[in-house]
């Protein structure tokens, strides 16, 4: 397996303009001191609500008309999912959407209202992921991954090449880090154009597969957990061809964040920046607002930090219930 180089995301940013939003990169007060500048990459503003369009679009748009007659099928813990069917609909094509029981049912409401056929199966990625197989095989349908296919961590990796064009003076990129999609296109984009950009993976503590394997130094399977990060959850498959190997070698520091960090950024962004963010979104800032993880990276953070923002689309009440500190997470965890 080669890596993709950054000729695929030059030709990614070309398919997919038009249809996906040039996010904007804005300062985040609440989160600069005298020493570092903040800004957030808001793909909250994308269409769907997450950063998921890019990949999805840019998938869609290399398939073939007989491909698209047969349909597409992908498993998802929700914003992939409901990218990869907006992207079928700009082409005429009918999109199924493999899930978990584990996804929450606002994300599973919105895939359906969109007019995909949407299929629950077991507690995991990889279950539902199981079901893709099965209808890959017995339908013909063509499979859009939501994280390890060229297409898609070419599409992700436009986020970077908007960050390096609209703030050269970057020196750390804060990335959500679950099957490497993200990071994988991004640190790509990043590092070939400007080689001295850090980049930093943030994920959940509870059922971190990509975390587990780096440790591992293989594909391995983890228990998924329910977390505030859901959209983070489910593993990257035993037999991952890309964005193992790109994390592996792109990826400069990665930190685990426990529940009450996530919900004391999910709080902070919306008091302070007037953001509502999923748990997936708020890791970048749950880094910078800890001390004890800041002091961890010794310094390593760097002076002009952009964090990915990467979906908005949470469950507004369990939101709701963070943000007024009534969820169960204040109640279990100190502080």
């Amino acid at each position: 397996m080669s890596l993709l180089d950054l000729s695929d995301i030059y030709h990614a940013r070309r398919r997919i303009a038009g249809q996906v939003t040039r996010t904007p990169l804005i300062p985040a007060l609440s989160l600069c001191d005298a020493h570092t500048e903040v800004r957030l990459k808001l793909e909250t503003t994308q269409p769907t609500g997450a950063f998921k369009l890019r990949g999805a679009v840019n998938a869609v748009a290399r398939l073939s008309d007989e491909q698209l007659a047969r349909g597409v099928v992908c498993a998802s813990t929700g914003n992939h999912g409901r990218a990869l069917v907006w992207a079928a609909r700009q082409r005429g094509a009918r999109a199924t959407v493999c899930m978990s029981s584990l996804v929450p049912a606002n994300k599973v409401e919105a895939i359906r209202r969109l007019g995909a056929d949407v299929r629950i199966q077991g507690r995991s990625q990889d279950e539902a992921q199981q079901l893709v197989d099965e209808l890959v095989e017995r339908d013909g349908m063509t499979p859009i991954p939501p994280f390890d296919h060229p297409d898609v961590i070419a599409g992700q990796g436009t986020i970077g090449l908007e960050i390096l064009e609209d703030w050269p003076e970057v020196d750390t990129l804060i990335v959500g880090l679950s099957g490497g999609g993200l990071l994988s296109g991004i640190a790509l984009a990043a590092k070939t154009i400007k080689p001295s950009v850090r980049v930093i993976g943030v994920c959940q503590a509870r059922g971190a597969a990509m975390a587990a394997s780096l440790d591992a130094g293989v594909p391995v399977e983890v228990e998924e957990l329910e977390t505030l990060a859901d959209s983070l959850g489910g593993g990257i498959g035993l037999d991952n061809r890309y964005t193992f190997a790109h994390v592996q070698a792109l990826m400069d520091d990665r930190v685990l964040l426990d529940e009450i960090e996530i919900a004391r950024a999910m709080r902070h962004l919306y008091l302070h920046e007037q953001l509502v963010a999923e748990g997936a979104s708020a890791l970048g800032a749950a880094l910078l607002l800890e001390p004890a993880r800041r002091r961890a990276l010794d310094g390593r953070l760097g002076r002009n930090i952009a964090i990915i923002v990467s979906g908005r689309n949470v469950d507004m009440q369990t939101f709701s219930a963070v943000v007024e500190q009534r969820h169960p997470v204040w109640q279990t965890t100190p502080g």
